[in-house]
């Protein structure tokens, strides 16, 4: 039952974070940064129950852990390279072959996993939230046919487009989140000080989902593909 419903909220649900985010910021809500702490924590405890409420089997898990695995080992692999990671592409990915719900739990899981290296804080459920967010996005837009046409061949165009916005997507959150709960007092230009330290990395994440994207998108979604039609994921 609990899946039932979930699968129709889920969407909803999920992007309410960010308008909610506005909603406090420009209300200047008395400890937004904490409700909204609680807002993404809760949003992503309902997405985890969700996802086991469907009983997913071993098999339908295992490639969803293994693109998350190989996320977070990217993640850490880039980490001298500021905003040069592979986790949004592989969300990407995952969300394309896999399903939206798989895509999201790719971008989180590899979130959590891999600040266990570079370290958990109040930051782990936005980028959890951020990243998964960004394969929900992709599988949701690649099922409706954006990236893969009809002939087996991708539409570069649209995927590059995506790739790059993902970066400004997951950019949007943590600044948000950032400039709730670090800049005080809240002031204009305490805001656009703080977007113009960070839009120069927004723009290189995005920029390196797009070069990863178009270095792993085809070779790894017909493999993946390969995996799903022979177990019947």
């Amino acid at each position: 039952m609990l899946a039932r419903i979930w699968r129709y909220i889920e969407g909803p649900v999920l992007l309410f974070v960010p308008p909610g985010m506005g909603i406090m910021l420009y209300l200047g809500i008395a400890q937004a940064a904490l409700l909204m702490l609680a807002m993404v924590a809760l949003v992503l405890a309902l997405f985890f129950a969700g996802y086991e409420a469907s009983r997913p089997g071993l098999r339908q898990i295992m490639p969803t852990l293994v693109l998350a695995a190989l996320a977070a080992a990217g993640r850490i692999l880039f980490g001298p390279i500021p905003d040069f990671k592979p986790v949004s592409a592989i969300a990407i990915i995952a969300g394309a072959t896999l399903g939206r719900r798989n895509g999201f739990m790719v971008g989180a899981l590899a979130a959590l996993t891999s600040n266990f290296f570079f370290g958990q804080g109040m930051w782990t459920p936005w980028q959890m939230y951020a990243w998964g967010l960004v394969g929900y996005v992709g599988g949701a837009l690649a099922h409706a046919g954006a990236f893969d046409r009809a002939d087996g061949t991708v539409r570069m165009p649209a995927l590059m487009a995506y790739g790059f916005a993902s970066g400004l997507l997951y950019g949007v959150v943590i600044n948000a989140y950032d400039i709730i709960g670090f800049v005080q007092p809240l002031t204009w230009a305490g805001v656009v000080a703080r977007l113009a330290t960070a839009v120069p990395f927004d723009i290189t994440h995005g920029l390196a989902t797009c070069v990863f994207l178009a270095a792993l998108y085809k070779p790894w979604c017909r493999r993946i593909n390969r995996v799903v039609v022979k177990y019947g994921l």
